[in-house]
């Protein structure tokens, strides 16, 4: 593993632990597993399940759950973090389970990083037992709203972060993805994020360096967008609202 993938590794790990800290982040989660509804002792897959947190918190609450992620990294921390926790490496294309052998499957924010969601959710349905039930959470990427005075030049920014994403647009389509699977009573239900602190601030300011990065935008409109930004949170008028999708449905 390279030195800069590293870092890319450990940068991952600091910013899913803010986002789990912000406001409703909790809430949000523990709405993720009423929709899962495990049967005590059901087995539940955590599908990118990152540092574990969500394969902890759904142990609590009696499920068997395994976590799968591709990051090794990623799951040495969840190991260091959750002892004893049950933490994989798979690919979600390609799961370590048996057809049928879970009762519940899991994704959180994972989605958007797949060339082929629709491979990913077709094997959801494949390790899915008859009854067993599928809950996908994630953000679309073109949606995020950042108040700015100059509205032109941050659509240009959010749009053009989207698309180096690999499925940028992938939660708005949750619901489709799923009944093409093959699953019935699929629900959609959206929480919108609203940030104003300055914890979100590193996150809003990548987007002017990714987008400068790609050549969208010059370097002076990245740093002029980025100072605007950055007074704005120093004064307490940073907004940012993020629209989050959580789809749950069922094999029949």
């Amino acid at each position: 593993m390279s030195t800069n993938h590293i870092d890319d590794i450990d940068v991952l790990i600091r910013t899913l632990d803010i986002a789990d800290a912000l406001p409703g982040a909790a809430d949000l989660r523990a709405r993720s597993y009423e929709l899962l509804r495990p049967a005590p002792d059901a087995r539940v897959a955590d599908v990118g399940c990152g540092a574990g947190r969500a394969v902890a918190e759904m142990t609590e609450r009696g499920a068997r759950v395994t976590g799968v992620d591709v990051s090794e990294r990623m799951l040495a921390v969840a190991r260091r973090r959750w002892p004893g926790a049950d933490v994989r490496v798979a690919d979600a294309c390609h799961l370590p389970f048996d057809d049928g052998e879970l009762t519940g499957y899991r994704a959180d924010k994972v989605y958007h990083e797949l060339q082929d969601p629709a491979r990913a959710a077709a094997e959801a349905r494949r390790v899915l037992a008859p009854g067993g039930r599928v809950v996908l959470v994630g953000q679309d990427w073109d949606a995020f709203i950042i108040d700015s005075g100059d509205p032109a030049l941050t659509r240009t920014i959010v749009h053009t972060r989207a698309d180096l994403v690999a499925s940028p647009r992938v939660a708005r389509h949750f619901r489709g993805l799923l009944l093409d699977a093959g699953f019935a009573e699929v629900t959609v239900e959206v929480r919108t994020g609203v940030f104003t602190g300055t914890a979100m601030l590193p996150m809003v300011t990548g987007l002017a360096e990714a987008a400068n990065a790609a050549g969208a935008i010059t370097g002076e409109q990245a740093g002029g967008w980025i100072a605007e930004q950055t007074e704005r949170a120093r004064a307490d008028r940073l907004f940012l609202a993020v629209p989050l999708f959580l789809a749950a449905a069922r094999v029949a």
